[in-house]
């Protein structure tokens, strides 16, 4: 019953059998490999447009890298004030950039509010020599509630910078997750919406450490300076066929929306046992595979005692997440060691 976070998992074995199947024989190094090659193939399939892969091994580096190419030093970053770049990435996004500066902004269940957005582009003037002018904006999918912008959300949001020279950035940590709650294509949900990059994350989703940047057309002059900060950065693993191994396993017959169909469902089946549950409130839409929920202090005591390992949330509140391998059997011996 551990619930704590969907990177205490273990990786699928698919993806631990497709590094092994990766390592035979010598490959190009530093991404120039043939795995690498087909999986960025399959990915301008999957998001039907010219784009451009960067691996990564973790979620914080992809956003600090992508970010360091998006946004000048003296430039603006807004996103939402949970999201994990401004929580819980130590300054890299800030190190990587040189100085950017990040506005978090407000919005219930960690979505950045219209008004918000409006009334920081309106204190930030374009032009204006005292003022840090605003060149990204980040939009977290699923955010840091477990919620998901839709496509209409996107598009919106993105529509409010249109006429600066700004670009839209997505941490897609769960992506995947945020995908298969809404119904849509990656293409809907990512650079048909104005999305310019996308921090795509596989390793909340099966995968042993696998992350990448996704570069959409409007962004692909970035790409050899991308590389340049990855390498300068000392984040360019020399064997990144063995990252690529596990996109390319993720990939094959959808098995990464399979993933998180699974674990959005365990946290459907998780949220409405703990919603039946005398004086628990559930805070969040469950659009994902988190839960955030007000539990009283003796349900949550049994919860623990019964095994059940969760997050305490700064404010009071528990955090539940499910993974792709979290069984119903689970769910239920959960609930009942909460009465």
């Amino acid at each position: 019953m551990n619930f704590l976070s969907d990177t205490t998992a273990p990786a699928h074995p698919k993806l631990i059998e497709a590094i092994g199947a990766a390592n035979t024989g010598f490959e190009a190094s530093y991404g120039q490999d043939a795995i690498s090659a087909r999986v960025e193939a399959r990915l301008r399939e999957i998001f039907e447009c010219e784009l451009k892969v960067l691996f990564a091994v973790s979620g914080t580096a992809s956003n600090a890298l992508a970010l360091s190419v998006l946004c000048p030093a003296d430039g603006v970053i807004l996103c939402h004030d949970e999201a994990h770049i401004h929580r819980d990435e130590r300054g890299a996004p800030e190190f990587y950039t040189g100085g950017a500066k990040l506005v978090p902004l407000a919005g219930a269940h960690a979505k950045i509010e219209l008004s918000a957005l409006d009334r920081v582009l309106a204190e930030i003037p374009e032009g204006f020599v005292h003022t840090s002018p605003v060149r990204v904006l980040s939009l977290s999918n699923l955010t840091e509630s477990g919620t998901a912008y839709t496509v209409a959300e996107v598009a919106e949001r993105a529509d409010r910078l249109k006429h600066r020279p700004a670009l839209i950035h997505m941490d897609g940590a769960r992506f995947a997750n945020a995908l298969v709650s809404l119904g849509c294509t990656p293409a809907e949900l990512t650079w048909k919406a104005g999305v310019d990059a996308l921090c795509f994350g596989a390793t909340k989703n099966g995968a042993l450490g696998a992350e990448a940047v996704v570069l959409f057309p409007s962004v692909l002059d970035r790409f050899e300076a991308l590389q340049a900060r990855q390498k300068r950065g000392g984040h360019m693993a020399p064997k990144m066929r063995f990252m690529a191994a596990q996109f390319e396993a993720w990939l094959d017959g959808d098995l990464w929306l399979d993933l998180a169909r699974a674990a959005n469902a365990r946290a459907t089946e998780l949220a409405a046992g703990l919603a039946g549950l005398p004086g628990v409130e559930i805070l969040h839409p469950v659009d994902g595979n988190e839960i955030f929920a007000r539990i009283p202090e003796p349900v949550a005591a049994r919860m623990r005692a019964g095994g059940a390992g969760f997050y305490q949330w700064p404010d009071g509140s528990a955090r539940l997440v499910t993974s792709w391998c979290t069984r119903a059997d689970e769910i239920k011996s959960l609930i009942a060691a909460a009465v």
